[in-house]
């Protein structure tokens, strides 16, 4: 399969897991075939770290003759608009604000406090003011609860 084999050739351009792969898209339409790849790192990564990446895995599939018709790869990091997917993209916005939709149709917003193995810590964001003495205690939301969590940006 196509997806698998510029998988397989994508892993050694990973820099030893300093890039990961966040998605890998393989459309074939009738004239053309698009590829396209979101890779992160745990620092972000820079459209020339990018650039590059999309070089080599072009000339490795020019070079093994992967793809014998015209194709599009578009190598990109996932933009702050992207759902978190990765475990490790939940790590990388730990004290940031997260949307959380989840799969039941509910929503949270809050400070990402922890990561574990299989679910977030999150500091809900009081939806009124607090009484004195009130406190909201940060709460764990499994995994397999959520639907989408995305990083809230702040123009504070």
């Amino acid at each position: 399969m196509l997806k698998d084999k510029i998988a397989e050739m994508l892993e050694p351009l990973l820099e030893n897991g300093l890039f990961f792969v966040v998605d890998l898209q393989v459309n074939v339409l009738k004239t053309r075939i698009n590829i396209t790849i979101l890779v992160d790192s745990d620092e972000g990564i820079k459209i020339e770290e990018c650039a590059k990446i999309s070089r080599k895995l072009a000339n490795g599939i020019e070079a093994q003759e992967l793809i014998p018709t015209a194709y599009n790869l578009e190598v990109s990091s996932p933009g702050i608009d992207q759902p978190l997917v990765l475990t490790r993209q939940y790590i990388k916005n730990i004290d940031r604000t997260l949307k959380v939709q989840f799969k039941d149709g509910a929503e949270k917003v809050g400070v990402l406090q922890e990561v574990k193995e299989d679910g977030i810590i999150l500091l809900e964001e009081p939806k009124k003011k607090l009484k004195k003495g009130e406190v909201i205690e940060p709460e764990f939301i499994p995994f397999l609860n959520i639907e989408k969590a995305k990083v809230q940006i702040s123009f504070k």
